[in-house]
């Protein structure tokens, strides 16, 4: 049976390309769908929400997801992760070596469960997904190409560091363009800069968000409502200055 985008709880953003805003942290997971392929951006906070993206994708796209994008190894972004068996899990360069989180008890695994708990995710659910989250399989250093068939191709950009010292983007062309700026961009709050985050070069990868996506791309946060390039733009500068940036 076919159901729409809006059925589910979703919002389309453009042809096979959509969002679903997750309770709690307002958290975005985005999907992309081809012909033969479909197409994943962050996973969800934990294993009970990914499960729930992954039976959403599969009632919209026919099929199962075949990639997994993880924009940034933050729990609220990957702790879903597992629950996408056989998916190809993409991150930014570097990002399976992060504080071993991609690493069979790594501590890393450990710092982002004492983190998840810290936020209000429940002890056993933040246990259960740190140990069972994803490798990343492919590190994208630069930018890499996917095509997930029927003419449609995306794009997987190594956007930062900034938000943290491994941002992923996802650009999905077409009318408009789309791009997933993970927490690079934030619209229902200002920009949270933790621990692993990377100030200094924070402005910067905005600036390179806004040459992928150019003027007239749908913006997608991480938090928060789709934006365009002139709210990037305000945001790049307002780090600037928070950040004491010079440019």
């Amino acid at each position: 049976m076919t159901v729409t985008w809006e059925e589910l709880g979703w919002e389309r953003l453009a042809d096979g390309v959509g969002r679903c805003r997750l309770p709690g942290w307002d958290c975005t997971a985005g999907l992309v769908l081809g012909a033969d392929a479909a197409l994943m951006v962050d996973a969800g906070s934990s294993l009970d929400e990914g499960a729930r993206l992954r039976e959403g994708a599969r009632r919209l796209a026919g099929r199962r997801v075949t990639h997994l994008a993880l924009t940034h190894p933050h729990f609220d972004h990957v702790f879903g992760a597992a629950a996408f068996t056989g998916a190809e899990v993409y991150g930014a360069y570097g990002a399976a070596g992060t504080g071993a989180l991609f690493a069979p008890g790594g501590q890393g695994r450990q710092a982002l469960r004492a983190d998840a708990v810290a936020e209000g995710l429940d002890s056993r659910a933040a246990r259960e997904a740190a140990e069972a989250v994803s490798p990343v399989r492919h590190e994208v250093r630069g930018e890499q190409p996917l095509d997930l068939g029927g003419g449609r191709r995306v794009l997987l950009a190594d956007a930062g560091p900034g938000h943290t010292g491994h941002d992923l983007a996802v650009l999905v062309p077409g009318s408009p363009d789309v791009l997933f700026c993970g927490d690079l961009v934030e619209e229902s709050g200002e920009p949270q800069a933790g621990p692993d985050a990377v100030p200094s070069h924070w402005p910067a990868a905005l600036d390179r968000l806004l040459e992928l996506g150019g003027d007239d791309a749908l913006y997608v946060p991480g938090h928060g409502a789709v934006v365009d390039a002139a709210f990037v733009r305000v945001q790049r500068d307002a780090l600037a200055a928070r950040f004491g940036v010079s440019r």
